[in-house]
């Protein structure tokens, strides 16, 4: 337990019959054996499938942790429609659907979009009848590819470019008021188009 600044020392209050009421962990090692076993069996028991479910690539939240890229609960609907995935179908071939989460930037919503392509690339989708394969099966030699189990791994939270020279567009670029004429235009656009409704009413009654 640590202390923080600089405050009271606080003296032990041990007064509620402590020793019936300490937590033990002699269980570990046999703990993590049982996981273990369960994995395994989760593993063989799943056959060729991946082991785990398909989830988008989303950022934590908060400005402290938002550098961190993690995984996301379920990919949204817009996502799947630009990947070319049903729905019903994404369910289907594990991928995790969320119907609450909305896309903030078309940057990670990009990313998104190509993890799932890169998903149903490496898919190979098992006929349950081989000689009458449906819709979206995999057929020929695609059953026989090699296979691998593992999850698509995340994709850089910073992406690492090589060292180059400033350009001179991006010397004279200026951001500040870049910002800062896109959030005026935001702010007054609604009083712009009162304005311009209003221009446009006297003008059609001076025709009049």
């Amino acid at each position: 337990m640590g202390f923080r600044h600089n405050n009271v020392l606080h003296a032990n209050h041990f007064r509620k019959d402590w020793q019936r009421r300490v937590r033990t962990w002699f269980d570990q090692p046999g703990r993590k054996l049982r996981r273990r076993t369960a994995r395994q069996a989760k593993a063989s028991a799943l056959g060729v499938r991946p082991l785990t479910l398909l989830r988008p690539a989303v950022r934590a939240q908060t400005v402290r942790y938002n550098r961190k890229v993690r995984e996301g609960r379920g990919f949204t609907f817009a996502e799947l429609k630009e990947a070319g995935i049903g729905r019903k179908e994404a369910r289907g071939v594990g991928i995790v659907v969320d119907h609450r989460r909305r896309n903030l930037s078309e940057e990670g919503k990009l990313v998104n979009v190509e993890r799932l392509k890169a998903y149903k690339e490496r898919l190979i989708v098992f006929p349950r009848n081989a000689k009458k394969p449906k819709k979206g099966d995999s057929t020929g030699d695609d059953l026989k590819a090699e296979t691998t189990r593992a999850t698509l791994p995340l994709p850089e939270a910073i992406p690492h470019e090589a060292p180059r020279k400033i350009t001179e567009e991006e010397k004279e670029f200026k951001a500040y008021r870049t910002l800062r004429d896109a959030r005026a235009t935001q702010r007054h656009a609604g009083a712009k188009k009162v304005r311009e409704a209003k221009k446009a009413e006297e003008e059609a009654n001076k025709k009049k």
